[in-house]
Formats: structure tokens, C-alpha cells, sequence
């Protein structure tokens, strides 16, 4: 914190004396106070610091007096321009940096890459048995539930799920083999 920034030792004024007292008095506790309450922000913290003392200043409550103590109303101040602070940046809608609808644009680049993949896990199905290549053509590729892939295939439910599991797991190092990673 910069005290030249507040005011200078050589202040004219009764009121810029009284405001520069007033930093040097309460501006380190205020400012810790505040980056608490920022989560470290130093620099939104200085903001509402400054914010603070220049409300001091405009309303003229630069000591205490008239039954008001000072710090209180400075802490008070400077909690409640941190709410507003916050609840301003929640209402707005997300700031973006004007490249972002690029990103949202399918590429060519997006559509080849998706048909490589495409044949890569075609290739890599016909590495399975013909129970898990059911299974998994039932379950992901039909987008049956697991009831339904039973009901279609004729087979218990459980056996439905215990092929989809194995043949996951022997699909993974397929599609590894041929350079492709699987999460799931």
C-alpha cells in the first residue's frame, strides 16, 4: 500500500490531512480485511480500499465523532462494495474474447477426424467376439437400455451387462493399438 497514493505528507487541506490520518490509522486492517474477503485478490482488494476512503471523503466522515466511530462504518463500507462487486459480476453474462465462436464452428478438420475414428472402432469391434459385438451394438450403437438389448438378444439382463463390461475392457486396448484412447 502507497501512502503517497492517499496523500501527501505536505497535504494542504485540513480534510486531506484528516484523510491521510485516516489511511494510515485503519488502511492496513481494512486492506486485510478486505483481501480475506476476496480470497488474496490484492489488486480488487486496493479498488475497494480506495473506494472506501473516497466515500469517507465525500461524505466527510474523516474522524470520529457525532456518536459515529469511523472504523466500523469503513469496514461496513468496504464488506458491502465487495457484495455489490459480486453480485455484479454474477448478473452479467460471461465476458467472451470474440474468438470463442470460432470454436463453435465444425471444421472440416472435425468431420474427417470423426470419420477416422469412425472406421478405427469399426476395425477394432471385428478384434471382439460376436456376443460383445452384439452387446455393444445393442447397447451404444441401437441406444437400447440394457432391458431392452436383453429383450432383443433373448438373454438375461445381467449377462447383458457383464458382456458390455468385457467387451469394454477388450475394446480398450484395441482402439489403443490403433492409436485412439477410449475414457469411459
Amino acid at each position: 500500500m502507497n501512502v503517497s497514493a492517499i496523500g501527501s505528507a505536505c497535504a494542504v487541506s485540513p480534510e486531506e490531512r484528516a484523510l491521510r490520518d485516516l489511511y494510515l490509522k485503519h488502511g492496513p486492517a481494512l486492506y486485510s480485511y478486505v483481501v480475506r474477503l476476496l480470497d488474496g485478490d490484492v489488486h480488487r482488494a486496493e479498488d475497494i480500499l480506495q473506494e472506501t476512503l473516497l466515500r469517507c471523503w465525500k461524505s466527510k466522515n474523516l474522524t470520529d465523532g457525532e456518536g459515529m466511530a469511523v472504523r466500523p462504518w469503513m469496514f461496513r463500507v468496504a464488506r458491502n462494495l465487495v457484495i455489490d462487486a459480486h453480485r455484479t459480476r454474477k448478473a452479467r453474462p460471461a465476458e467472451i474474447d470474440g474468438t470463442s465462436w470460432l470454436n463453435d464452428m465444425p471444421s472440416e478438420a472435425d468431420d474427417i477426424d470423426r470419420v477416422l475414428s469412425s472406421m478405427v472402432v469399426r476395425d477394432a469391434l471385428q478384434e471382439l467376439s460376436p456376443a460383445h459385438r452384439q452387446v455393444l451394438e445393442a447397447t451404444f450403437f441401437a441406444d437400447c437400455t440394457t432391458q431392452q438389448a436383453a429383450d432383443e438378444l433373448g438373454i438375461p439382463r445381467g449377462t447383458v451387462k457383464s458382456r458390455v463390461y468385457y467387451a469394454l475392457r477388450s475394446l480398450k486396448p484395441a482402439l489403443q493399438q490403433r492409436g485412439l484412447a477410449i475414457h469411459y
